[in-house]
């Protein structure tokens, strides 16, 4: 009793000091925020995949990665030329997406974590490595949960990483206690720090909220053998949890042993195989897979999916806006007949965003029986609070807005704040957008009638700059799509058509 209880008090203060090198240090990731925007998009009940791409919209460099990676030969078999985000996230899954969004986050805040130790840097490549096997060996089954096994495999070592970057001195008592005693880590660190290192990476997703079942599959799962009872198939945390334990193992042989491996990796996956319920076939191929890839990206091991990360744009409306505008429409052209009215909407209003670079874009519907105009959806920093406030009767007035509902005409408005303009500007909009000096409306408009619009807008520190008449041809045909698909649906769903009146 007395050393249990000196072990929780040594797990307590272990755990304390860890949290107060992380408050002093900051989270080493530095992606606490975005891993619960992504896990809240993913196990959300309402809007997931529109919350989904939002999420990683607000994230330029996650936006261009998820992009490259989406049209990468790893997901070949889901069709190339996805151009947009809300693409990605419709044919890939919103599941697939935010795993590989929390894959790529902690490959970017751990890359940038490695280039304080060489012990640090080290775990890291051991984490990359072990997620690349557990992809290869995923992709080479029929379950399709493929990117939630490699980040279960990376985060396998995150109480190692953890441990290693904020705490060093304790993390080399830890490997000298190993070796000493001959024990493995994770039981020399319950001796040195009253907690094993899969205890720590769970106590971390906990303090960041990962879902359950990822949490759970932060252990180390030891092999059957031949005196235990088998039940049957392991239940699929426990096979994420085996699948991750074979995958941490295997590349920390490939690391530290090299060329000698080859010996070791087969007992691994032999005595692993069986209780995976696969051949022991598919895991040695997973394995040479990615030690082929090793060798691939030696002496930068750690490089996840590209060389370098992609430039971030500029503020305001990017160069290259005509190939952004005409890849969505594509995507438009693609998805338009097969797809909800809400994923429709977030193409488009996606594809928007992006071409014109937009401080604010969002999609407002119109509401018959409340007779008004209400926003339902939009990106941007910010504008999810102002979407409630964002609202005006349907009934004509005076200004800008139901002028371009009424003549069925884009409008853009380069300064807002022009001399005898403000008149022509609603008091929902001047009381809700004020620092706003440009911004677009693109009507929708169905047998004559308004159905909704499309806004977007420049706040007062981007750059200036005009639509180009061949942005306006390529945003017209834009509309023209979501009319169409919109009057698709209607013929096909009757309800739907209802409350879109």
């Amino acid at each position: 009793m007395t050393n249990m209880n000196t072990l929780a008090v040594s797990a307590d203060k272990t755990l304390e000091l860890l949290w107060t090198r992380v408050r002093q240090r900051g989270d080493m990731p530095g992606f606490s925020k975005v891993v619960s925007a992504i896990v809240g998009a993913m196990h959300g009940e309402d809007d997931r995949e529109f919350n989904m791409t939002k999420t990683v919209l607000s994230d330029p460099t996650l936006t261009q990665r998820v992009l490259r990676l989406a049209n990468s030969a790893m997901y070949a078999a889901f069709g190339q030329g996805i151009n947009t985000v809300s693409k990605a996230v419709i044919v890939l899954g919103t599941e697939t997406i935010g795993h590989l969004a929390l894959g790529l986050k902690l490959i970017d805040g751990l890359s940038e974590a490695s280039n304080s130790t060489d012990s640090t840097r080290s775990e890291m490549e051991k984490a990359v490595l072990a997620g690349q096997i557990a992809r290869h060996l995923a992709v080479s089954t029929t379950r399709r949960d493929t990117e939630e096994v490699a980040v279960c495999s990376i985060l396998h070592s995150l109480g190692r990483l953890m441990v290693s970057f904020y705490l060093p001195d304790e993390w080399a008592e830890v490997q000298k206690f190993a070796v000493t005693h001959q024990v493995d880590e994770n039981e020399a660190s319950r001796h040195v720090l009253g907690l094993g290192l899969d205890e720590i990476g769970r106590a971390i997703g906990r303090r960041w909220g990962f879902p359950a079942p990822l949490i759970e599959s932060l252990k180390n799962v030891s092999p059957r053998t031949e005196e235990d009872v088998v039940d049957g198939p392991l239940e699929h945390t426990e096979w994420l949890a085996a699948v991750s334990t074979m995958s941490s193992r295997c590349a920390s042989v490939l690391c530290e042993q090299g060329d000698a491996s080859a010996d070791s990796l087969l007992q691994i996956a032999e005595t692993y195989a069986e209780m995976l319920g696969l051949d022991s076939n598919a895991v040695l191929s997973a394995v040479a897979t990615a030690q082929q890839v090793v060798e691939e990206t030696r002496p930068r091991a750690t490089k996840l999916v590209e060389e370098a990360p992609p430039e971030l744009p500029a503020p305001g409306k990017p160069a290259d806006s005509i190939k952004i505008l005409e890849r969505g429409v594509t995507d438009l052209q693609n998805q338009g007949m097969s797809v909800s009215t809400g994923q429709l909407l977030t193409i488009a209003l996606e594809t928007v965003y992006q071409g014109l670079g937009l401080s604010r874009a969002v999609a407002f519907l119109r509401h018959h029986d409340e007779g008004k105009y209400i926003a339902r959806m939009g990106f941007g920093e910010g504008t999810q609070e102002l979407l409630p406030r964002l609202l005006f009767n349907d009934a004509y007035q005076p200004d800008v807005f139901h002028a371009a509902l009424a003549n069925n005409k884009m409008i853009f408005v380069e300064d807002a704040r022009a001399t005898g303009f403000l008149n022509k500007l609603p008091r929902w909009w001047r009381d809700n957008l004020p620092t706003t000096r440009s911004f677009v409306v693109l009507p929708l408009m169905l047998n004559f009638h308004p159905i909704g619009f499309l806004y977007g807008d420049w706040d007062e520190f981007s750059p200036d700059f005009k639509i180009l008449p061949s942005e306006v041809v390529l945003l017209d045909e834009l509309r023209a799509l979501i009319v169409k698909a919109v009057e698709h649906r209607i013929k096909i769903e009757p309800a739907w058509a209802r409350t879109m009146r």
